[in-house]
């Protein structure tokens, strides 16, 4: 497929909140460092290409950005990285972040934050990125306790006017509810993809049904990340299922002239409007690709082909 100068308003748009975005963005994960995400070792990413990567995803209308404090690697940071290239910000640029987790100075991980510590969190996100409020704050979770205390401390900051809107990241249904009991949740974000956590499918639609953004972070998983996956949830058997998907994702590419992550992206939107992608790179040309992806129509052939392929890849945990 074609992608030269491809927009991101192709993608078509959801409203979060108030905040209108296109259904195509940009995570930053990957800009701080090069090879695998979070890894110490891993030597830094290029500066300058980064900023230019950034700088071409608002030109290629981009306007819905992922970042958090904690990507950052030796010598990078991804807040750091985005406020030198887009400040000062678009107005309808849309940069949400994530709170909750924490690394030291080395990059190990810290206990997550407790509701006293989440307002630290915020306000460093803020300097990072210098602005004086955050567009979107997602409340990332381990486990399936309950959030009410975290989630609560974060809509009193919200109400103080330090943060527009609010999201949750890598939860439960109920947990979701919890949420949705204290303050207003306009997004869930949690690992999902073609052939990943096919169990997660009715979540998916059931965010659609109460107007919440589901924003997956696995939407271009590949055959490695979904064997990663799978290596975590001990499914032997997922990884035959993972080539059956493979297999699907390849004869559609082939017939539309696609890259295989193009038609997983593609098919990541076409679950619902609601749905939103949040591909990341460090590569310009990778991120043109990724933006084009938008414009990718599935017909509902290939759609009964690929959807029969993502639940054929069984629990992945």
């Amino acid at each position: 497929m074609t992608q030269e100068m491809t927009s991101a308003a192709a993608s078509g748009t959801w409203t979060l909140g108030d905040l209108r975005v296109h259904r195509i963005g940009f995570g930053a994960m990957r800009l701080p460092q090069d090879g695998t995400a979070f890894d110490p070792d891993a030597p830094p990413g290029d500066r300058d290409r980064a900023i230019a990567v950034l700088r071409r995803a608002l030109e290629l209308g981009v306007n819905h950005i992922d970042t958090a404090a904690f990507y950052f690697s030796r010598l990078r940071s991804a807040n750091e990285l985005i406020n030198r290239a887009l400040a000062p910000y678009p107005d309808d640029l849309v940069i949400a972040t994530k709170v909750g987790p924490g690394r030291d100075a080395s990059g190990a991980w810290l206990p997550h934050a407790t509701p006293d510590l989440l307002r630290g969190q915020v306000e460093e996100n803020l300097r990072q990125l210098g602005r004086d409020h955050l567009d979107l704050v997602n409340l990332r979770i381990v486990g399936t306790d309950s959030i009410a205390e975290r989630f609560g401390a974060l809509a009193e900051l919200r109400e103080a006017g330090l943060i527009r809107h609010l999201g949750l990241s890598n939860v439960q249904p109920h947990q979701l509810a919890e949420a949705r009991a204290i303050a207003p949740v306009v997004c869930v974000q949690n690992p999902y993809g073609l052939g990943v956590r096919p169990e997660q499918e009715e979540f998916v639609r059931s965010c659609g049904e109460q107007g919440v953004a589901f924003v997956p972070f696995y939407s271009i998983a590949g055959a490695g990340r979904e064997a990663g996956v799978r290596a975590q949830a001990g499914a032997a058997a997922g990884a035959q299922a993972g080539q059956g998907t493979d297999a699907a994702v390849l004869s559609v590419a082939q017939a539309h002239g696609a890259s295989p992550a193009q038609v997983r992206l593609a098919w990541t939107l076409h679950l619902g409007e609601h749905v939103l992608a949040i591909p990341g790179t460090g590569n310009p040309d990778h991120l043109a690709a990724n933006v084009a992806a938008g414009a990718l129509r599935l017909s509902e052939d290939e759609m009964r082909l690929l959807d029969t392929a993502h639940r054929s890849a069984g629990p992945t945990g």
